[in-house]
Formats: C-alpha cells, structure tokens, sequence
C-alpha cells in the first residue's frame, strides 16, 4: 500500500520483504508474530519531527524505511548532527530503555515509514524474548561504537577539510556503488554537512570547492563522484 508521501508502507513485520538485512528485525516467527501486535505503523513527511531532545521517551520508532537526522543543539541554537539513521535502525532506544528523557532531536529528511511501539510494550517484549533483547543489545553497540568515532573525527582532526575528507569517505563506504569512480547520493545541504562535523557553512562551501579543483570529487546534482579515494584518503589522514 502507498502513503500519501509515496512509500510502498510495510504494512507488518511478518510481510516485510528485508527482514534479513535488519539486525532487530530478522526474529524468529513467533517474535515477529509478537512484534506486530504491539507495533503502529506510521509514515512520516519531509521535515518531520518524530521526537525531541529533552522530552519524556514515550518508545521507539523501528525505521522501515526512508532516513532521519539525529541532532542535539544548545542553548544558543547551535546545532549539531550526531548522525543519520537508515532503515532498520530502532531509534529513541537509549532513552526507552533507561527510561531517561530522548537526548536527540529525531527529524525526518526524506518521506519515511517510522513504526512506534510505546516504552512499556516494547520494555515487556524483550523481557519475554531473548532474542529481541540481543538485537538490542547490538544496536546500543552500534550506536555507542558510532559516537566514539564520531569524537574522534571532531576531536582529533586538525582541520575543517579533514573532517570533511573523513565524513564523505564515510558517506561513500555505507552508501556508495562502484570501484573505480565511486557514486553516492548525497541530499545533505552544506549547512546540514557543516552541522556533522562541527564546522561553518562557508568552511564546507570553501572546502567542497578546493575538492573539485584539485578533482578529488565532482558533484552532478544530488550525485557525489568520488574520483580519487586515495587522494581523500590521504587528506583525511587515514
């Protein structure tokens, strides 16, 4: 079934066509089975807010499709992205399962399905299915293994074009196709960018710049080429 936004919505967990591909998702029948009588799905549009930094964690959203911006700001509005979910991501996990308030601001960038389940369902399930309670255990993994190397990139670079370097490699790596000139769709906008990794808006336009005159990358559109990884790779230190 299409929403109004123009997803194909996965209308429950036992019928999705990637479970494989999900760490929390991919459960045995009867866990699924379970799953989908304590989940509501939902679909999301551009610009969105699923939930906000500081606010009582209500439960998880499981991401089925369609991407999200986490992001925490502060007191003088200055903001930063901590990262961007994909499918198959469980977000406001941390918060759900210590019971303290969402630390992120989750913003949808691009017409999403974003099933929730509420803290106390979700808390019972993984009491009574191990497996599930795994898959969670995996994700906080993930998520804290993410903010280290997140630190590192901001905390250890020794300039705005490393830490650009860094996160479009990163960006080629989980979301890139090809091996000679690699191609990635990159949506983010320069402030967006600059949000990642810490630096102004005119620091990444300066930066992107210098990239296309020295050929390490070509922008068509939405479409990042990358042309010359090793060159990056040698800029971003790696």
């Amino acid at each position: 079934m299409r929403s109004p936004y123009g997803l194909e919505i996965i209308e429950n967990c036992i019928a999705c066509p990637l479970l494989r591909d999900r760490v929390f998702c991919n459960l045995s029948p009867a866990g699924l089975q379970r799953l989908s009588t304590i989940t509501s799905a939902s679909s999301y549009p551009k610009g969105a807010t699923l939930f906000v930094e500081g606010q009582v964690a209500r439960g998880v959203f499981i991401l089925c499709n369609g991407r999200v911006k986490l992001s925490t700001s502060s007191t003088n509005g200055k903001t930063l992205i901590v990262r961007i979910a994909d499918a198959g991501e469980i977000l406001g996990l941390p918060a759900s399962v210590t019971g303290k308030p969402y630390e992120l601001t989750a913003d949808v960038i691009e017409p999403t399905q974003a099933n929730f389940i509420s803290r106390t369902d979700f808390l019972n399930f993984l009491q009574e299915n191990g497996e599930a309670a795994l898959r969670v255990a995996q994700q906080l993994g993930e998520i804290y293994h993410a903010a280290v190397a997140e630190m590192r990139s901001i905390g250890l670079s020794h300039s705005a074009a490393e830490k650009l370097a860094r996160f479009l490699l990163d960006w080629c790596a989980s979301r890139g196709n090809g091996k000679g000139e690699i191609r990635a769709r990159l949506t983010m906008t320069h402030e967006e960018i600059a949000q990642m990794i810490g630096a102004s808006r005119e620091t990444v336009t300066r930066a992107f710049t210098d990239f296309k005159k020295r050929k390490l990358l070509q922008i068509e559109g939405s479409t990042l080429i990358l042309c010359d990884k090793a060159g990056l790779e040698s800029l971003a230190g790696n």
